[in-house]
């Protein structure tokens, strides 16, 4: 099976490439940013009359935290789209049998009832600090869903919970919470700072995911021959941010004092996700949030010190 991985230098990527490495009679696909543009329609087109690839996994997009969608709206919806419309669209008019989109658990609303079950898509309001990235989100997940219903190729989507890893972007501003944390208190103990400024009240609840199980649920729900056209791929539990933001100063070794910063926006209440359907097919996850924070950070600290670490 010859496979395309979009998306292959980011965290996600770079998993399902060590994921796919290991699976015999399988010749991963991938082209750098600066190779090709996902975001150029006839590159896109190009790309894969030329490949030919028997399946896609679409892990490329536009990424970051509270921060970075509520100032960037307008690159996050048109990056996001494009990559989606693109390397779907054109999958299909290259002969592509199998496709699995990734979107995010933010496509759900924002107050969906708790756990999260895929019914609940477009059942009310998003959350607006990253409503842009979710409907870019949620447009490629009706596109495979619908290219599946008029033209019979099996394009499906998986929707990850919070995810983290090896790989992952530690921008101060622009990343998610955990490598933002995880960054955040590393320095605050090489410097020495007495204090740590945390964002919110800490009572949002996130539910978290290490990006090698996510990659363990792709190659899963790859071999089925007939996936859902939506599922969860989640833990199955979740923590307080405050609880969180403990375990992270803990890990690190960081025994200064965390300071809350009210001002600063919640976002949604809670995010859990409800796996039963994933979980019914078959696949569980492996790695627990402690162990897998403790391998994070080890990752962290040998990205840092080779000078690899992407911020």
């Amino acid at each position: 099976m010859k496979l395309f991985i979009s998306g292959h230098t980011g965290m996600v990527g770079s998993a399902l490439v060590r994921r796919f490495e290991k699976i015999s009679g399988v010749t991963i696909i991938t082209r750098t940013r600066q190779e090709l543009n996902l975001a150029n329609q006839a590159a896109v087109e190009a790309f894969y009359q030329a490949e030919r690839p028997d399946a896609a996994i679409i892990a490329a997009g536009k990424v970051g935290g509270i921060h970075a969608n509520s100032t960037y709206p307008a690159e996050f919806i048109y990056e996001n789209l494009a990559i989606a419309s693109h390397c779907i669209h054109s999958a299909w008019t290259a002969g592509v049998k199998r496709l699995l989109f990734l979107g995010s658990s933010c496509i759900y609303p924002k107050l969906a009832p708790q756990p999260i079950k895929e019914e609940s898509l477009l059942s009310s309001a998003l959350e607006p600090t990253n409503e842009a990235y979710a409907i870019a989100k949620i447009a490629g997940v009706k596109m495979a869903e619908y290219y599946r219903k008029q033209y019979g190729v099996v394009y499906h989507s998986a929707m990850p919970t919070n995810l983290f890893g090896p790989g992952d972007n530690y921008h101060s501003q622009n990343s998610h919470v955990m490598p933002a944390l995880i960054r955040r208190f590393h320095e605050a103990k090489e410097s020495g700072m007495s204090e740590v400024p945390a964002w919110g009240s800490g009572s949002p609840r996130r539910e978290f995911l290490h990006v090698d199980d996510l990659a363990d649920a792709c190659a899963f729900l790859l071999q089925l021959e007939n996936p859902p056209d939506l599922v969860n791929v989640g833990f199955g539990t979740d923590i307080t941010i405050r609880e969180l933001v403990e375990m992270v100063a803990e890990t690190v070794g960081y025994t200064g004092r965390i300071v809350w910063d009210t001002t600063k926006p919640d976002g949604t209440p809670r995010k859990l996700l409800d796996n039963s359907r994933i979980h019914q097919l078959g696949w569980q996850p492996l790695i627990p949030l402690r162990e897998g924070l403790a391998q994070t950070y080890q990752s962290f600290l040998r990205e840092k010190s080779c000078n690899v670490l992407r911020s």
